[in-house]
């Protein structure tokens, strides 16, 4: 009973929430929520969400890319992919057609009228994340963009590296 009552002493003198809030963990899922809800913001200004956003950028990346291959690379969910897709091309933000190689597959590419919107969703997502990072120097900056990016990708043993960044 004694060693509950000491380790009860010890819990009094530091208190929990103000611990649990200089956890690294917890500062980064802080940032995250705010940058999130930035981005969010920013992009709902031109009518578009975060998941179709990702996955208009990575058409513009990898394009014409097979659909798969696309799920593959946001790591959506292909039920949720047919979804956004859907999305995309009735804005005719986006061409789905049989590609050549192999006429199983559908081809995404980006329409014209998709670059141009992927234009301003990218000025308006800059926009958000200078709002994020106001607090920083440009020096800051930099050092802290290069540190969160160690932390992503850290593969050392119990470091999780699922830093899928897809955007949901």
């Amino acid at each position: 009973m004694a060693d509950m009552a000491d380790m009860a002493g010890k819990a009094d003198d530091e208190p929990a929430l103000p611990r649990i809030q200089a956890l690294p963990s917890w500062l980064l899922n802080r940032a995250s929520a705010r940058g999130r809800r930035l981005v969010t913001e920013a992009l709902a200004q031109d009518g578009m969400r975060m998941p179709h956003h990702a996955v208009l950028s990575a058409v513009a990346d990898l394009g014409p890319v097979a659909q798969a291959e696309l799920g593959r690379t946001t790591g959506f969910d292909p039920k949720d992919m047919v979804g956004i897709l859907n999305d995309l091309q009735a804005q005719e933000l986006i061409t789905r057609t049989p590609d050549p190689a192999d006429r199983r597959k559908n081809a995404i590419a980006l329409t014209p009228a998709g670059r141009r919107r992927l234009a301003r969703l990218t000025k308006l997502g800059d926009e958000a994340n200078e709002a994020l990072l106001a607090a920083l120097t440009p020096a800051e900056r930099e050092l802290f963009l290069a540190l969160l990016s160690r932390v992503v990708a850290d593969t050392t043993p119990g470091g999780d590296q699922n830093g899928s960044g897809n955007g949901r």
